[in-house]
């Protein structure tokens, strides 16, 4: 009996201890799979923070690259690229694009034909970008787009400083560039309308010009105002157009010193000061997702520009939906935007 007691102890110590062996492993090897778990998820963060911060460099490199006085070479085959000259000593470029239904007909034409094509009757938006790049960003080239396909000229300017645009850029010379472009277009265009549409930085260039046109016994047609800012004092050196814009914050030295032809320059494009002067039809896109410049800055900007028109009709506030995750740059892809853009020009004409 006893014996037995023994024997069957040793069983029982013997299962024990294979059991015991046996949880060891599946611990061990639970936690070899956390470990590796641990260590691919730690490289998948990494190489999506690296993607993330390479992306503006690769673009920025890729914009570089393109011949800026060939719009063809990326399929803008009804564009032609116009060199003016605002001040002596400085060049601007400004892509031409015709509207959308002329496009056969523009093919291998010269300057002459597209100066004459201004005076056919087609509304004219000028088009002002924002605070780095140049003409040829996806973006701006989707707004150019649309607004040919409408039926409408486009010409898209960068500023000097920007682009194969000579000298530095200033408050001052922003402005210049504009009102030169705009009285060019005019020259040319007859009773055409001609509108500015003006983007983040830009939608400053279009207040601030547009009161000095005021000054000049002159007008836009009709200003449209994308990611509007209230002022550009506070705001030109932290937009970077990047939904990782975190990441240049922290450094800095990134968007700074190689994207930015504004750094360092004392801008004031005071949007909220200037609508109180401007009683030009205006129209206000703002995304309420924008990461760069928050929804509430359009809303401040209908506020204002409300009351110094003292109406409902001449001011125009368009909002789109955070879902559609257009952020600062996407407003050209909503299929909407083309009717409401055709609408607000009709208005003009009435």
């Amino acid at each position: 009996m006893k014996k037995r007691i023994n024997k069957s102890e040793r069983k029982f110590q013997s299962a024990g201890r294979l059991q015991r062996s046996g949880q060891k492993s599946k611990d061990l090897s639970v936690h070899a799979r956390s470990q590796w778990q641990w260590i691919w998820t730690t490289m998948a963060l990494l190489s999506l923070c690296i993607l993330s911060a390479s992306i503006p460099i690769l673009l920025h490199l890729f914009s570089d690259s393109i011949d800026l006085s060939r719009p063809s070479d990326i399929g803008l085959n009804h564009t032609l690229n116009i060199y003016l000259r605002p001040e002596e000593g400085v060049r601007v470029g400004v892509w031409h694009t015709v509207p959308e239904h002329r496009w056969k007909e523009a093919q291998g034409k010269d300057l002459d034909w597209y100066e004459k094509a201004l005076g056919d009757g087609s509304p004219i938006f000028i088009y002002l970008h924002g605070n780095r790049g140049n003409r040829s960003a996806a973006h701006r080239i989707g707004i150019a787009n649309v607004l040919s396909a409408v039926g409408y000229h486009v010409l898209a300017l960068d500023y000097r400083g920007f682009g194969d645009s000579t000298s530095e850029p200033t408050e001052t010379g922003l402005c210049t560039d504009v009102l030169y472009l705009y009285h060019w277009v005019k020259a040319r265009s007859g009773n055409s309308l001609v509108c500015v549409w003006g983007h983040s930085l830009g939608s400053g260039v279009a207040t601030s010009t547009a009161v000095k046109l005021l000054e000049q016994g002159k007008q836009f047609d009709g200003i449209i105002l994308e990611g509007a800012f209230l002022n550009a004092r506070m705001e030109t050196n932290k937009l970077t157009e990047h939904p990782f814009t975190w990441f240049y914050w922290k450094f800095p030295y990134i968007q700074y010193f190689l994207f930015n032809p504004l750094k360092n320059k004392d801008l004031n494009l005071p949007t909220d000061e200037n609508l109180q002067n401007i009683r030009t039809p205006l129209m206000i896109f703002h995304a309420e997702d924008d990461h760069l410049v928050p929804f509430a800055s359009a809303q401040e900007i209908y506020r204002i520009a409300k009351k110094a028109q003292n109406s409902d009709e001449r001011v125009k506030l368009i909002q789109f939906d955070a879902s559609l995750g257009y952020f600062h740059n996407g407003l050209y892809k909503d299929p909407g935007l083309p009717n409401i853009i055709r609408e607000f020009v009709q208005s003009l004409m009435t």
